[in-house]
């Protein structure tokens, strides 16, 4: 049975991503096109015309703006995965969890591309490959832990209070600008606000992204582990609540 289920999950999957690349002419490029616009105009706003950036800004603007939009982008589109699941909910018992489960490896999916080219635009501008390169899939792994955790959450929730979504919106816009992306924390933030500022678990996994690829250094295992632990029992939560509700959501999203 979970095997079908898991082919299941691998055939929406696939089928919502060459559905997505077909409402387009540019296809499967836009997925390129679109993030690298997106980091264009804040490179072009605080690296040129604010001139807020250092001489390794544009790598270090790149490295947050790219890891900021995998989880951007699995969250804002979670939200709604149950309810636009109704159609299919209705024609045949699913386990509801594989709804947020396809949103995100879609967006995983387009991300591992933008992530290439990040790698290969690092490369190219002098920071090549370095040992501590084996920590990155670990980093890597915490992340999609913490996108799991919150997409889950936020998916089980909002079926029963919709105008969530709009709050999770707004959230996120505020952490786009407190997360580190355009500044240094180390410099920036003050010393009795840093241990809020860390409460943020983007805020520590952008700057071990920036410590593996621009740094030479070693990620901060210890939060690392925190944020692995808290992702793991919200992702336990979520599909409690999930499986507690799961003949309910199709009657709501009716």
């Amino acid at each position: 049975m979970y095997n079908r289920y898991f082919e299941l999950v691998l055939y929406k999957t696939y089928a919502d991503l060459k559905a997505e690349s077909e409402r387009t002419y540019l296809g499967f490029l836009w997925w390129v096109f679109e993030p690298i616009l997106f980091m264009g105009v804040f490179y072009v706003i605080f690296g040129l015309l604010m001139k807020r950036g250092t001489e390794d800004f544009v790598p270090f603007l790149l490295i947050g703006l790219t890891t900021w939009q995998w989880l951007k982008s699995c969250i804002s589109h979670g939200a709604l995965s149950i309810t636009n699941g109704r159609h299919l909910m209705q024609r045949v018992h699913l386990p509801k969890v594989i709804f947020p489960i396809v949103v995100i490896l879609t967006d995983s999916v387009k991300f591992v591309f933008i992530f290439v080219l990040l790698l290969i635009f690092l490369w190219l501008s002098g920071y090549t490959p370095n040992l501590n390169y084996w920590a990155l899939p670990l980093v890597l792994f915490t992340q999609l832990l913490v996108i799991i955790a919150v997409t889950l959450l936020e998916a089980a929730i909002v079926p029963f209070v919709p105008d969530l979504r709009f709050v999770i919106e707004t959230v996120l816009h505020a952490l786009f600008f407190l997360t580190g992306i355009f500044f240094n924390a180390a410099d920036i933030v003050p010393e009795e606000f840093k241990f809020y500022f860390y409460l943020n678990p983007m805020a520590n996994l952008i700057e071990d992204y920036r410590n593996i690829l621009m740094y030479d250094r070693l990620p901060d295992f210890s939060s690392l582990a925190v944020i692995a632990a808290c992702s793991l029992f919200t992702i336990w939560l979520a599909v409690r609540i999930i499986k507690r509700y799961e003949y309910v959501y199709p009657r709501i999203s009716i």
